[in-house]
């Protein structure tokens, strides 16, 4: 398994109260719903490499109307 990167995250307190709640219900740590969450939302917008293509572009480099 790949090693995980360590950063310190500055978070409100009320996102920080409704994640902890949250991961709870879901019987994760909050770490685990962050990175969850994370994961969902950069999977939904084809950000995520692992689930990119070679042939799809770039989403940081289309241009959007």
């Amino acid at each position: 398994m790949m090693e995980k990167k360590k950063f310190l995250l500055r978070i409100d307190d009320n996102i920080y109260a409704a994640l902890e709640k949250w991961a709870a219900d879901d019987l994760r740590s909050i770490n685990a719903q962050i990175e969850f969450l994370l994961k969902q939302a950069l999977t939904k917008s084809n950000r995520l490499n692992e689930n990119r293509t070679k042939t799809d572009p770039d989403p940081d480099k289309t241009i959007k109307n």
